[in-house]
């Protein structure tokens, strides 16, 4: 039987909206969006780099919590406020998730707070470590 694990970060609005930060099931992590709020102080820089940073750090400590990081993630749902936000928080994942190229899925658009630039969420994957990813190149 598979076992489902949430993973709670404290976050008022996760009891008030009934959801988790991330969901573990078997090998798969699915993460909730997660802003890059600083859940301890409540603080949020004000640029989009400063927040991809603090954002990617919550899912670091959510990650940690089920025994994996962010380099087990094959996913990110990428949800910035304005096409100018876009491209600084893509060079922050990359500087952050440099072992592998996860498939990216991106939103531009309102946030849910005026402060807020942006928003991820990932889906991830556990492996074995053994076990290296394979690369396939096709022309499309």
């Amino acid at each position: 039987m598979t076992v489902v694990e949430r993973v709670k970060s404290g976050s008022p609005y996760e009891d008030r909206f009934k959801f988790s930060r991330l969901v573990k099931a078997g090998n798969w992590i699915y993460s909730s969006n997660t802003a890059g709020r600083n859940y301890k102080t409540r603080e949020m820089p004000e640029d989009p780099v400063g927040q991809a940073h603090q954002a990617l750090d919550n899912l670091s400590g959510a990650l940690a919590g089920v025994g994996a990081k962010l380099s087990d993630t094959v996913r990110f749902h990428i949800s910035v406020a304005s096409p100018e936000d876009l491209e600084p928080v893509l060079a922050v994942i990359a500087e952050r998730v440099p072992e592998n190229d996860p498939a990216h899925t991106i939103a531009i658009g309102p946030q849910p707070h005026p402060e807020m630039r942006l928003e991820l969420a990932i889906t991830a994957f556990v492996r074995d470590p053994e076990t290296p990813d394979v690369v396939t190149k096709v022309e499309l």
